[in-house]
């Protein structure tokens, strides 16, 4: 299923499913009544979908091959909201090495640009730090909690914070956890991911810049309303035979700026949960992002975004994530 949250015509919030090539949505609690008479609770919402288990989803399933047309709403016609806002909890993890080599050097390549000579500053620099996070990310996977109530949708935009000169985007996938998890094996972790959606990461690169040497991990460069965006819906696991080779692509105005693979995850999303959960309940509906992919940012070519910019996120078998950049005068 492709699990989708959505505003209607009232201005009510709905739980729903894309059907017809993400064309048309079944509003899955109007089908409900429709079919049934009444209301379902796991209906309320995808997160309440998700916390009823199995028989939410076979619901789910059963209301998607069995819609009346009056319980069928228009794309076009309702606006789009993450799959689960708020998530319960979110994790971003860091799974990309290439991004995060790129990323490093692009960074050293923007602090020489006003030396007297450039090349001879950048060989002299010490990349000591940065060579200590590629160890510590070759050796076990790493993450920050992002701020789950700054979570948008497809249809929102994103409002420029009034801190930054510098915003940039960050093309990432996640999964949504299914069930409770704790101390899950590597092996079995695979049967708590509930789907999948894309991410984007939107970052404030000069905030950055200042608060990572605090070693704190990012702070106001990531938290700001609207910078958390996911969608445009929740890809239920059973309907990607391989979540690790699916092309990721992205492009601003039209323009592609980078793509990479799934495939060039150094963790995957079992090695996350087996690794989080150690110690650690994980509930369903949390998010664990994937981090970047190699080329998937402006960063990395030292490019930022501008206002009115729009920024399209593609990973295959799940959509396209479009995000207009909008900046208050």
């Amino acid at each position: 299923m492709r699990l989708v949250t959505f505003v209607d015509l009232q201005g009510m919030q709905r739980s729903g499913a894309f059907i017809n090539s993400d064309q048309q949505v079944v509003d899955f609690q109007a089908a409900y009544g429709d079919i049934y008479g009444g209301a379902h609770p796991a209906l309320e919402s995808i997160q309440a979908l998700v916390d009823a288990g199995e028989q939410g989803l076979e619901l789910a399933r059963l209301l998607v091959t069995r819609a009346p047309i009056v319980s069928v709403r228009q794309r076009a016609d309702v606006k789009l909201r993450a799959p689960i806002q708020p998530p319960p909890q979110m994790r971003d993890c860091s799974c990309f090495e290439l991004h995060l080599k790129q990323s490093f050097a692009a960074a050293r390549r923007a602090r020489v640009k006003r030396e007297p000579d450039p090349e001879a500053a950048l060989k002299a620099m010490n990349t000591g730090a940065d060579d200590r996070v590629i160890e510590t990310f070759n050796r076990q996977p790493i993450y920050y909690k992002c701020n789950r109530f700054a979570v948008i949708g497809a249809d929102e935009d994103v409002i420029w914070p009034s801190y930054s000169r510098a915003l940039d985007f960050e093309l990432e996938f996640g999964c949504y956890i299914s069930k409770r998890a704790k101390d899950v094996s590597r092996d079995d972790a695979r049967d708590f991911i509930l789907g999948y959606t894309i991410f984007n990461d939107v970052s404030a690169r000069d905030a950055q810049a200042l608060e990572m040497s605090g070693m704190l991990g990012p702070a106001k460069s990531k938290d700001f309303d609207t910078a958390n965006v996911m969608g445009p819906c929740l890809v239920t696991a059973d309907e990607i035979e391989d979540p690790y080779n699916l092309t990721m692509i992205a492009r601003v105005n039209g323009e592609e700026w980078g793509r990479g693979n799934t495939r060039d995850m150094r963790w995957q999303f079992e090695d996350l949960i087996a690794h989080i959960s150690r110690s650690e309940t994980l509930y369903p509906g949390e998010f664990l992002g994937s981090g970047t992919v190699g080329n998937g940012c402006g960063l990395e070519q030292l490019r930022y975004l501008k206002p009115n910019d729009i920024v399209e996120l593609e990973v295959e078998q799940i959509g396209i994530l479009r995000t207009l950049i909008t900046k208050p005068e």
